[in-house]
């Protein structure tokens, strides 16, 4: 059996996922399954317990290794468990010489390999052939958070905020681009944090100029989610350009202001349409998504409505909501908590109001021209990243695509020529 890696949660552990195996590969193991968990949700840490288990019972022969941020935050807990042969921390995950014992066979005191991810100070630029079929490539700039969110444990899982430098980056993007892949997706943990760390304080802005400036065959730039306060001017004026994707999501988590400010959010809800009003100034056909928990502690029915009503508000068109989950050790887990049905209903409708706005956007592309990637199996995403079914293409096309009408996944369209 070669390696298998089995990931949870984030873009930015997607991407992980794809370096470790390379790692792995590196260092000579086989015949090992990777567990790269999730530590947002208590759902989250659940099902990558579950995961373990399952790859024990279908795989008996197998190695079986747990990393990620519920690994990072709960190693103990991981390490107690007789199907787990190794636990890595989030600060050696991406390093070929932590999977050497494994290969080696070398006896190791504790099977708990975890240091203190909060003594770390550098990100390191790795770079991986591509993902998503040589379409779509991520590119880690950023890592960590200095924030202290109510509700987070994240930063016990990633440590502070630290990031990439922009050459590093630059020379990445270039490496992959000539690798065939069309777009990227710049990610990290608090991506809006960029640079602080780094010679000269570069802004996220600056290296998105830098890499639209220095990477002209790149076809499309995307970011992964923006915390809105923190958006510099630099970053406004990256918006213009056509090859910016009209796509962002944003890290809004309420649209009520006692809630953000119990969240211990740097934003109001007011903030947050203001940069939204202000990018589509720039930008009209922006489009937008947002993270909201649903049933914080403390939230009532007028708190919730103000959720809801943002929504339309900012007219979202993606919308991931999640019922809140208290993860033990932050200060939102000593609140007075609302009922899990009362949170999971709430989510549900924050869900269904985000699946009408979608709708409603796909309606409007209907008899359009859309420049479409298209990824595998005939699906393919706009540069509003709606999901369009377009036959007879492949992986890797980048086309002019009249859309005809709508399909379960969003849109359906018949190709007219290769995208400009």
């Amino acid at each position: 059996m070669a390696i298998e890696t089995l990931t949870f949660g984030c873009r930015l552990n997607a991407y992980e996922g794809a370096v470790m195996k390379a790692e792995a590969e590196k260092a000579g193991l086989d015949n090992a399954i990777i567990i790269n968990t999730c530590a947002v949700t208590a759902e989250a840490v659940k099902q990558a317990r579950q995961a373990v288990r399952k790859a024990r019972r279908d795989n008996p022969e197998t190695r079986i290794i747990v990393t990620g941020c519920a690994a990072q935050t709960e190693a103990r807990s991981f390490g107690d468990m007789e199907e787990v042969d190794l636990i890595i921390g989030n600060a050696d995950k991406l390093k070929s010489e932590s999977y050497t014992p494994m290969v080696l066979g070398t006896p190791l005191n504790d099977k708990v390999q975890v240091n203190d991810i909060m003594s770390v100070r550098e990100t390191a630029g790795h770079l991986i052939e591509g993902m998503d079929g040589r379409t779509r490539a991520f590119v880690q700039v950023q890592n960590g958070c200095d924030h202290r969110c109510t509700f987070c444990i994240i930063p016990f899982g990633r440590g502070p905020s630290r990031s990439v430098p922009m050459g590093l980056v630059v020379e990445q993007i270039k490496a992959l681009v000539a690798n065939g892949h069309q777009e990227v997706v710049l990610t990290g943990v608090d991506i809006t944090s960029y640079g602080p760390d780094l010679p000269g304080q570069p802004t996220l802005g600056l290296l998105t100029q830098s890499i639209l400036k220095h990477v002209p065959d790149l076809q499309r730039l995307r970011i992964s989610s923006i915390d809105s306060i923190e958006a510099d001017p630099a970053l406004y004026e990256a918006v213009d350009d056509r090859r910016f994707m009209p796509h962002l999501h944003l890290s809004l988590q309420s649209g009520d202001d006692m809630i953000l400010k119990r969240m211990k959010r740097r934003h109001l809800r007011d903030d947050a349409l203001s940069v939204v009003e202000k990018l589509r100034s720039i930008r009209p056909d922006m489009v937008f998504g947002a993270d909201i928990i649903a049933g914080f502690p403390t939230e009532t029915d007028r708190m919730f409505e103000n959720s809801l009503r943002f929504i339309r508000e900012a007219n979202l068109t993606y919308i991931h909501a999640f019922p809140y989950s208290p993860r033990p050790g932050t200060p939102a887990a000593r609140m007075p908590q609302v009922s899990k049905a009362v949170a999971r209903r709430r989510a549900a409708q924050l869900r269904a109001a985000g699946d009408k706005q979608f709708r409603a956007l796909c309606d409007s592309r209907i008899g359009q021209t859309e420049s479409v990637l298209m990824e595998r199996n005939g699906l393919g995403r706009t540069e509003h990243f709606i999901p369009v079914r377009v036959a007879g293409t492949k992986a890797g096309d980048l086309l002019c695509v009249r859309i005809s009408g709508l399909s379960d996944d969003g849109l359906a369209g018949d190709p007219l020529q290769a995208a400009a």
